[in-house]
């Protein structure tokens, strides 16, 4: 099977960059912790082995907010390396300053757009990707601006060793649909769910902010767990 156009995904924009408000707590972790945990990428293939020290099994979490959740997972499992990707300085200072308090050494840092980074990482590197309530963007009209999308996956799909999983979550209904339909679009990955086409929440997986508030607005949760069988 040929690689996905990976020229064509750099149009695959998902965010929009936001100033914010960012502390001077979260200043500091920019400019103090990011030579601890911070990557900086340019045009080279990014060598895992080099950036953790080791070889290991590697979760990467696409857009990780505020970070709390990948930094427990990061100390909850010594034993396997975790990359985060996020563009928005505040949560990126918000993860540095968890880390640091966490004594995680086994967690790194990406301030990038995502579909640029997986472009850099060699194929079968990964072993899972995880992408935990991406903004759903419910109007019709901004549909095109999800990132799950049929290129986008094939380009996950590629990153995953045999085996490695993709793990995702969201709780608008009509996102659940539109992730289940580009997922079955995916040749490289099957569904590990067997009674449904959604699996229970992970033990791994704690409950994050924006679940919190969905569950209390009414929403249901779905997590999706798929993996690359060819």
């Amino acid at each position: 099977m040929s690689e996905p156009n990976e020229k064509s995904q750099r149009a695959v924009r998902s965010y929009v960059v936001r100033g914010g408000r960012i502390t001077a707590a979260q200043q500091r972790a920019l400019s103090e912790l990011w030579p601890r945990f911070g990557v900086d990428a340019g045009s080279e293939p990014l060598d895992l082995a080099m950036i953790f020290g080791r070889v290991a099994p590697t979760t990467v979490e696409i857009g990780f907010g505020n970070g709390s959740h990948l930094v427990a997972r990061a100390a909850a499992e010594p034993e396997r390396n975790f990359l985060g990707i996020e563009v928005h300085p505040p949560g990126v200072g918000s993860l540095l300053l968890a880390a640091e308090a966490a004594g995680v050494t086994n967690l790194r840092v990406l301030r990038a757009d995502a579909v640029e980074m997986l472009q850099h990482l060699p194929t079968g590197s990964l072993d899972q990707v995880q992408i935990l309530f991406p903004d759903p963007w419910p109007k019709k009209r901004h549909h095109k601006r999800r990132l799950i999308q049929p290129p986008f996956v094939a380009l996950l799909a590629s990153r995953l060793r045999l085996g490695g999983s993709l793990h995702l979550a969201t709780d608008w209904e009509p996102y659940a649909a539109h992730m289940t339909e580009v997922l079955r679009s995916c040749a490289q990955l099957g569904n590990c769910a067997i009674a449904s086409d959604y699996i229970d929440r992970p033990s791994y997986r704690a409950p994050t902010r924006f679940e919190t508030r969905g569950l209390r607005l009414g929403h249901v949760v779905r997590d999706l767990l798929w993996k690359r069988v060819n």
